[in-house]
């Protein structure tokens, strides 16, 4: 599996301890930065450009997930969420990890890399990837109209408010 990797410098030790446990795992790693500390680096176009190297392999076929962490997590989700077709998902802990993918269907994960040590951020990381999607139709549903507002600003029928 291709895995593409983002952070800031908040994460950037993270970076380097998941990319080669991730490797080590037989995925294919692909690290969208920064490659070197810089205490006023900006996340968003590291996240951005990973996240979009997900859709890319996604809609090629290629299986894909993202990894997007910084001091929170919670930019970083943000900034990758921006990208269509990207349902990133904040995780810290186990649940949440495993709901990500269970009911959202979540294909990046976002993780605070001051918020858990290096082992509970590749633990989680590990457990979100080997999770399936579990295919139930209220899952299916929701995460369908989610994509219909993305694409059209409004949900037939649930009432969305202009």
């Amino acid at each position: 599996m291709r895995i593409h990797i983002a952070t800031d410098h908040a994460g950037l030790d993270f970076s380097r301890h998941l990319q080669q446990h991730l490797a080590d795992a037989g995925h294919e790693v692909v690290d969208h930065g920064p490659k070197e500390f810089d205490a006023l680096d900006d996340y968003p176009a590291f996240c951005i450009n990973a996240a979009l190297g997900v859709v890319r392999d996604q809609r090629a076929g290629v299986a894909a997930f993202g990894v997007v962490f910084g001091g929170s997590g919670n930019g970083e989700q943000m900034a990758a969420n921006k990208v269509d077709g990207i349902r990133a998902a904040l995780v810290w802990n186990e649940s949440t990890a495993l709901l990500a993918r269970q009911h959202n269907d979540a294909n990046v994960i976002a993780i605070g890399a001051r918020q858990h040590t290096v082992d509970e951020a590749t633990h989680f990381i590990d457990v979100f990837l080997a999770e399936p999607f579990s295919g139930e139709e209220r899952h299916v549903r929701r995460i369908a109209q989610i994509a219909e507002f993305e694409a059209t600003g409004d949900i037939v029928g649930k009432g969305i408010e202009r």
